[in-house]
């Protein structure tokens, strides 16, 4: 069982709070295991960083950024050291969620199935 550290706690839960409208769009799509029974949790600490999305059962972490993560060096450091942990990364645009959500979940459900086999 992970043991829940105060201050990721009290961060994630901020960040739960302040949402983008692309994460909270997403969230609606995912929660509640909506997306054909695959569970997701919102703003998951894993290791020393905190993912947007995870789906912990396929080792999935799903990102969705505005466009000040463009070609960002420290996006891919993190990217490597949740590779490490053993995680896929799949990151959308804030304006592919808002603008072509049933896309982006389909896109989803293709990862999900490619780690399943």
């Amino acid at each position: 069982m992970r043991s829940a550290q105060p201050i990721t706690t009290a961060r994630t839960r901020n960040l739960r709070r302040h949402s983008t409208d692309a994460e909270t769009k997403l969230w609606l799509a995912l929660r509640d295991r909506r997306l054909e029974g695959y569970k997701f949790v919102r703003q998951a600490a894993i290791g020393r960083y905190i993912v947007d999305f995870v789906c912990r059962d396929q080792r999935l972490v799903v990102e969705v950024d505005g466009g000040q993560h463009n070609e960002s060096r420290t996006d891919k450091l993190r990217d490597a050291a949740l590779a490490q942990e053993g995680y896929r990364i799949v990151r959308f645009w804030n304006n592919d969620v808002l603008g072509n959500l049933n896309g982006v979940l389909q896109t989803l459900l293709q990862e999900l199935k490619t780690r399943q086999s």
